[in-house]
């Protein structure tokens, strides 16, 4: 999930009572609950290698302990308060755990047996950003605000508005997950039951968007082709809607380019890859090898691609990975 969802569940979990437990709860919460996500500083690396280490080893059950002490070592490092060291620790173990349920949910997904299995697990029930979610988090931040507004103007006591509000949050939080879990069973059904061009679905993904729960973008690979259809559970589904993307015949240039350091690690992450091949006209004879992760864009408009550029030797003259479309180097 996003960075706004972690840091308000984490303040959330210490207003539902989370604080008793250490004074400097509110940012130990806060910390913990992103702090799997520390693994953005592999970006320097540049993008492939942000690809391979990204919702890798911090979002791993192994360690899961480790990045639930950084945050209660770093709260230490810059308070001189007294410091209950067993609630730190144990709040913050909770919050890291929220983080990795969360991203689960989602369709990116985590690799929670790090490092004895680099298998994906992924729920596919939410959006990475979903609006629902914020607009529930935003009304339980500013909730204690407004309610002690109101009890200012008429000269009431400060209530706990705070904790109310963030217990709601957090139910909803959880129950809209069970939820959208349902949604997603059943669209997965209704992908998986019908015929596409004449041909059975292999397997399909139901992907949610970030606004219309009953909305979902299907992706059904058969043995030829992928089939991407927009649709909602409200209404009849009709598979012949879909836009269909053939695969490639498998051929010389894309054993190259799978042989690439590029494509081998994309193929660690990829889920529903789709490779194409087009020539190219210098040097002559070449061929440009693409690799997509269908569950992120179609050829038109791709959202993660590894390219190679294999000469008539089938040698592979230079390769590459980008966030978005592939430009040519």
């Amino acid at each position: 999930m996003d960075p706004l969802t972690h840091s308000a569940t984490g303040l959330f979990l210490g207003r539902a009572g989370l604080n008793r437990f250490s004074p400097q709860a509110p940012w130990i919460l806060v910390l913990a609950a992103n702090a799997p996500d520390i693994d953005i500083v592999t970006l320097a690396g540049g993008q492939l290698n942000y690809l391979n280490y990204h919702r890798h080893l911090t979002h791993s059950l192994a360690a899961w302990p480790l990045m639930a002490l950084l945050p209660v070592l770093a709260v230490r490092l810059f308070t001189r308060r007294p410091f209950q060291w067993l609630g730190a620790y144990a709040i913050s173990l909770v919050a890291v755990a929220s983080h990795l349920l969360l991203d689960y949910t989602n369709v990116y997904g985590i690799r929670l047996l790090l490092p004895f299995s680099g298998r994906w697990f992924h729920a596919d029930f939410t959006a990475v950003v979903d609006l629902w979610i914020w607009a529930v988090l935003l009304a339980g931040l500013a909730g204690p605000a407004m309610a002690r507004l109101v009890n200012a103007e008429i000269g009431a006591r400060t209530s706990s508005a705070g904790r109310g509000f963030a217990i709601f949050a957090l139910l909803f939080l959880g129950l809209y997950n069970i939820g959208r879990g349902a949604l997603h069973a059943r669209a997965a059904a209704t992908l998986d039951s019908r015929i596409y061009a004449g041909e059975q679905p292999l397997r399909v993904a139901a992907l949610p968007g970030p606004v219309n729960p009953l909305a979902w973008r299907g992706l059904v690979e058969t043995r030829e082709f992928y089939s991407v259809v927009n649709f909602s559970l409200l209404e009849d589904f009709d598979p012949s809607r879909g836009t269909i993307f053939y695969k490639a015949e498998p051929g010389a240039a894309i054993q190259a380019a799978n042989n690439s350091p590029e494509f081998r690690d994309f193929f660690k992450f990829s889920q529903f890859p789709l490779e194409r091949t087009m020539p190219l006209a210098d040097p002559e004879g070449a061929t440009r090898v693409e690799a997509m992760d269908m569950r992120f864009g179609t050829p038109a408009q791709p959202g993660f691609v590894a390219t190679a550029e294999v000469d008539n030797r089938q040698r592979v003259i230079r390769s590459w990975f980008t966030f978005g479309a592939a430009q040519p180097r």
